[in-house]
């Protein structure tokens, strides 16, 4: 099956499996390229991750922005690549939450390559094409909003960032979210 992998990275020939947040390392895998794509930059530093996304009823991947022109900001200017690779089934494992995804515990050689040269005009051309969809900010609900902001909360409780507010993923959301920072913190005090 045709596999595909978002980095920043250049010039890899073999995907190696990396630590992440998970318990063991793994290579992170994709069967559409679009998710793949969501990869190049993430809005937040190692070990944390920010990609707020989802599919719709037809399985066509939705990036959420959760603050206005998010999306654009996240991926204007940003270059890398999305690298395809060959693998069988028995060489990768489904990915719980996302049914898209796929782990592998072993190195992946590349088959392919495309060099992106500006994420946002990717993903905009993506949109075009219908391959993939953006719930942009202005249009979400107070409800919905209000459903992301917990989610947002419950991964700050789950990490305990009030003993490491200095970390990469609570100066992100203190700054993008303060209020979602200072519910978490009056909850926790």
């Amino acid at each position: 099956m045709k596999l595909y992998h978002g980095s920043n990275i250049g010039g890899i020939r073999v995907l190696e499996p990396r630590q992440a947040d998970h318990d063991r390392p793994f290579v992170y895998l994709s069967t559409i390229p679009v998710v793949a794509a969501f990869y190049l930059r993430n809005a937040v530093e190692k070990p944390y991750y920010w990609f707020p996304y989802g599919f719709d009823q037809s399985g066509i991947p939705v990036y959420h922005e959760l603050y206005p022109d998010a999306l654009r900001q996240v991926s204007e200017g940003v270059r890398g690549y999305i690298y395809e690779v060959e693998a069988g089934e028995q060489q990768v494992i489904p990915f719980k939450n996302i049914p898209c995804a796929r782990l592998a515990t072993e190195p992946v050689e590349v088959t392919g390559c495309l060099e992106v040269e500006n994420a946002y005009a990717l993903f905009l051309q993506y949109v075009e094409q219908g391959e993939m969809r953006v719930g942009r900010f202005e249009d979400k609900s107070e409800q919905e909003l209000a459903r992301w902001y917990s989610m947002l909360k419950e991964y700050l409780k789950e990490k305990e960032m009030i003993e490491t507010p200095d970390c990469s993923y609570a100066v992100f959301v203190r700054n993008r979210f303060p209020g979602v920072w200072e519910e978490y913190l009056r909850e926790e005090v």
